[in-house]
């Protein structure tokens, strides 16, 4: 398999190189790429003139490190490696393993020459005491599963292949780093069963203490499941038979885990996120269809996800846009910018072309508007609406 070079992480990484005052967080979903980041920046690191023996790494998902329980145990290890007269890069994977590992940053930061790196599996790493003792002294840097871009780099189209070919096996497989699409479906498949029962087990039940996995698998099936559909607490409890506290904490501890990420409702004319009725969106295609064990036959929901992903990736915050009776795919804000979002699998019929286009032209301001499909034939919009192929798109 060819080796995808993560730029868009290695230049946030190498932006804040040899910032001795920011530790450099890189977190994300179990399998989304995190250690190969660490290890291609690693490897940078060497090529930029950095000695080997000024680069710590850790990986605590060897056993290598199973006897380090606690920050105690850490500060032994790392302080007897450590030269004071020198910078260290101190690059730290999976660090949420050991206990009270927060306190050993902070003495990095304060007691030595050193540069951290550290990944996690969890958003819990920010919310734990790393804020309380770091005090806005870190920055955070959040990675997803292979764009479509890197996929085509992973995977390149044979001879005979085009990029809608592509695409749809990208829609189908999703963006995991671990899987090789000339294995085929099944092994693929047996592999993000695997990364979701995983994920489903130490990121988020044990994490939280559920019990009841059956029921947090439950939870997230019917999310999966629902993509693309507005919904709320008191649906997901009427449809799962849960009481509204536990549904709320089973969503919770999915975010968390990145395993979901949540689109809130926004209200274009008044201005504010509505607390109700909002989306749902699996980290990757693939993990969720390989968990929901089907394959998708209404390709709108998978296209859907895979923009707003892309969205997320280029910075956006993104919100589901609500315009009086009318919904907007995605409100996506950036720089005080706002950038408004429809997306379909074509606008070929004219009745599919008047509906996307209405939800967009009601809207009374000078924001950029614009419609992605899988169409090849463009056909033009009114009024400054553009629409556009959504693979040209997501290639740009």
């Amino acid at each position: 398999m060819n080796e995808v070079i993560r730029t868009q992480y290695l230049e946030e990484l190498l932006r804040f190189r040899d910032r001795a005052d920011i530790v450099k967080v890189i977190i994300g979903a179990r399998r989304s790429g995190k250690s190969f980041i660490m290890d291609q920046y690693r490897r940078e690191l060497l090529e930029s003139g950095v000695d080997d023996d000024s680069i710590l790494y850790m990986n605590f998902e060897s056993s290598d490190y199973d006897d380090i329980k606690d920050f105690r145990d850490l500060n032994a290890w790392i302080s007897g490696r450590l030269d004071r007269s020198k910078r260290t890069y101190v690059l730290i994977d999976e660090i949420q393993r050991v206990e009270h590992w927060e306190r050993t940053v902070n003495s990095l930061s304060v007691d030595y020459n050193t540069d951290i790196y550290i990944t996690g599996s969890n958003a819990y790493l920010l919310s734990s005491e790393l804020s309380t003792y770091l005090s806005g002294r870190y920055v955070e840097i959040r990675v997803l599963p292979f764009s479509f871009k890197e996929f085509l780099q992973r995977n390149p189209p044979m001879p005979e292949e085009d990029r809608t070919f592509c695409f749809n096996q990208y829609m189908e497989y999703g963006g995991m780093p671990l899987l090789d699409i000339s294995d085929g479906q099944r092994s693929n498949d047996m592999i993000l069963e695997g990364i979701y029962n995983t994920i489903l087990l130490k990121d988020v039940a044990k994490r939280t203490k559920i019990r009841d996995v059956s029921a947090l698998d439950s939870m997230a099936r019917f999310l999966f499941d629902n993509t693309r559909n507005i919904t709320n607490v008191e649906n997901i409890s009427s449809a799962l038979g849960m009481d509204t506290k536990t549904v709320k904490k089973y969503i919770s501890a999915l975010e968390q885990a990145f395993l979901i990420y949540k689109a809130e409702r926004y209200d274009i004319i008044g201005k504010k996120i509505l607390r109700t009725h909002e989306k749902y969106y699996p980290v990757d295609t693939g993990l969720a269809r390989a968990a929901l064990d089907r394959n998708v036959s209404d390709l709108s929901a998978p296209l859907e996800n895979i923009v707003y992903l892309e969205l997320l990736r280029r910075g956006y915050r993104i919100h589901v846009g609500s315009y009086r009776d009318k919904e907007v795919d995605f409100t996506a804000e950036k720089d005080g910018r706002i950038h408004y979002y429809q997306v379909c699998l074509t606008m070929l019929q004219d009745e599919t072309f008047e509906r996307e286009v209405r939800s967009l032209d009601s809207i009374r301001d000078s924001y950029p508007k614009t419609i992605l499909s899988l169409d090849t034939v463009i056909r033009p919009a009114p009024n400054g609406i553009e629409h556009r192929n959504v693979i040209q798109w997501l290639l740009e």
